[in-house]
């Protein structure tokens, strides 16, 4: 036994870095010695393991000690995972209770063959086994990303006579002389993102996007829009939002940021420009996709990687309702909605009470409209206050964000389960009051399935939720009227028909119906095989990670993002750390 492994048998640890420090030491033993027996040593009897990417170039789950085992030694060879230790400028590991289990809390950094990660490691505290394990690929070796101290020498610029900076960002933007490696479908927050993360690994991007303006995404939506969640969790890839902002952005501040963003990250972006089809060519590995300028040109660009960040779904979904035809009142989808100011004084029916048909709601209420929300289905409610406990145990901690990200990548579905049922809970105590009052009014409150509240929702089908910023008030205190769609015969010419006779008048009806799946921008974009092939865009897969999102997907060199902001910062790291890796041969 080398000197190594006999410092860890005999030192006492004490302190909670070495007791982590140890463990980490005697981690890498066993997986340089491949030996089954004692890597299960140092694993509690449940236990879980996440890899992102580190070890399996996919987002892996697993639980159980044999699983575990099986899944680390059959990738060491390949891997060589070596280097486990504290991470320097972390958070030092801690005590703190997850979900009920008091634990040792730590962030270690490691090396493979090709890279270098991060982790995180819950080591019971009693006795010292871990419980839950994730492993993080955070950047590749000799392929790192291009900031701070290797950030790019201005100087070179400095050519008197020749090109300046703003020349030579307009040439590139051009794309005259090549194409891009990378065409990014969409420029909200996810496609930004993802150009400037490849960027700065020295990987060729092109955004194209419908809109007139960088940001438009977010500008052009309801007027009174803003984030139902806090800026500590929204920040951005490398720039975050300035101190002075408040907890909840608007949707101005959040398009002009990204405009900016797209400046000074110096991200390739085409607007007012569509991508109208594309089809793999297998044998060259590229795609041969055809992009619209808003003057009506066409140009075909050979990609080898095509980027879909316009969201997690497609068109508008307007339903068939029945008498609709016959009314004479607008018909509006969310998509459509601007601001409630011309229906002051009129009467407004909204269908729908997820989060876009209870803003609009109140938005119309506060314009002195007349309105009435329509509930066609059971809908989790959480105050905005509440809603918090949900991010309590990390970005309200005042912990580097980087260091909150990882610490929430590190749950496997069944503790993400586990912790969703427990914060649902805690939420439905703080917000008991507001929910009996909903009750009270007929509204039908959705405790989730499994007593999971919105966090699974958000997961499962990203709809049916609202986190409540005073909508919920005004349904129980009755100005804003409750409907129940079943009670509805059908549409008539002045508004709804109930089934009781009377009829529910109407001036407008906004459709908060949601969207399209992701999987039908596909298929009429890239074709039914294409579509066929990925299948679902979104939900759950076999093993409880969000089906096609964020890794490989069945199609060579097609790739997914979507949802918010802080879903852009996290998983945007990965896309551009796997895209890379193809680029140079490390992943066939």
């Amino acid at each position: 036994m080398d000197q190594a492994a006999s410092r860890v048998e005999r030192a006492e640890p004490t302190t909670d870095a070495q007791i982590v420090e140890a463990w980490l030491a005697n981690f890498e033993l066993a997986l340089r010695d491949r030996s089954a027996e004692q890597v299960s040593g140092l694993l509690a009897n449940e236990c879980h393991w996440r890899d992102m990417f580190a070890y399996t170039w996919d987002i892996s789950p697993c639980e159980g000690k044999a699983a575990i085992v099986k899944q680390l030694l059959d990738h060491q060879h390949r891997v060589q995972g070596s280097r486990f230790e504290i991470a320097k400028g972390s958070t030092p590991p801690r005590r703190v209770k997850r979900i009920g289990v008091d634990v040792i809390e730590a962030i270690f950094s490691f090396e493979t063959s090709f890279g270098r990660g991060k982790g995180v490691v819950r080591l019971l505290a009693g006795e010292h086994k871990a419980w839950i394990l994730m492993t993080a690929l955070r950047e590749l070796k000799g392929y790192e990303e291009q900031i701070n101290e290797r950030r790019p020498d201005g100087a070179s610029w400095r050519e008197f006579g020749g090109p300046n900076w703003s020349d030579r960002r307009a040439k590139e933007q051009a794309f005259e002389d090549r194409d891009p490696v990378v065409l990014i479908v969409g420029a909200g927050q996810s496609g930004l993102s993802m150009a400037a993360r490849l960027r700065v690994l020295g990987v060729d991007a092109l955004c194209v996007d419908k809109h007139e303006r960088v940001g438009d995404s977010w500008r052009k939506r309801y007027h009174s829009l803003a984030l139902h969640n806090q800026v500590n969790l929204n920040q951005m890839a490398y720039m975050p939002f300035p101190a002075t902002w408040p907890k909840y952005l608007t949707k101005d501040m959040v398009a002009n940021w990204l405009e900016h963003y797209a400046w000074a990250l110096e991200c390739n972006v085409w607007m007012r420009t569509e991508l109208v089809g594309a089809r793999y060519d297998a044998n060259a590995g590229h795609w041969v996709a055809t992009v619209r300028r808003g003057d009506g040109t066409e140009r075909v660009m050979k990609p080898r990687h095509i980027v879909f960040a316009n969201g997690i779904v497609g068109a508008p979904k307007i339903p068939r309702l029945p008498g609709l035809d016959d009314f004479k009142g607008q018909v509006l989808h969310t998509h459509d909605y601007k601001t409630g100011h011309e229906w002051k004084g009129r009467n407004a029916l909204v269908l729908g009470t997820g989060t876009s048909g209870h803003d609009i709601a109140q938005d119309l209420f506060g314009h002195g409209a007349n309105v009435k929300i329509v509930q066609r289905g059971s809908t989790a409610i959480a105050s905005v206050e509440a809603v918090g406990l949900a991010y309590t145990s990390y970005y309200k901690e005042n912990l580097p964000t980087e260091d909150c990200d990882l610490l929430a990548q590190s749950a496997t579905y069944p503790i993400a389960v586990r912790n969703a049922r427990a914060v649902t809970k805690a939420q439905n105590e703080m917000d008991k009051d507001l929910l009996a009052g909903l009750t009270a009014r007929g509204f039908k409150v959705d405790p989730g399935e499994d007593g999971t509240g919105y966090l699974m929702k958000i997961r499962r089908t990203h709809a049916g939720y609202y986190f409540n910023c005073g909508a919920s008030d005004l349904i129980v205190e009755g100005k804003v009227g409750l409907l129940q769609y079943e009670d509805i015969e059908r549409f008539v010419a002045d508004g709804a028909l109930m089934k009781d006779g009377r009829v529910e008048k109407a001036e407008v009806l906004v459709t908060a119906t949601g969207y399209q799946p992701q999987q039908e921008v596909v298929r009429q974009l890239l074709g039914d095989e294409v579509a066929d092939k990925v299948g679902q865009i979104w939900g759950l897969d076999k093993d409880g990670e969000l089906t096609n999102m964020y890794k490989p997907t069945p199609q060579n060199g097609l790739w997914f993002l979507g949802s918010g902001l802080s879903q852009a910062r996290m998983y945007t790291l990965y896309v551009a750390l796997q895209i890379k890796a193809r680029e140079v041969g490390l992943v066939d």
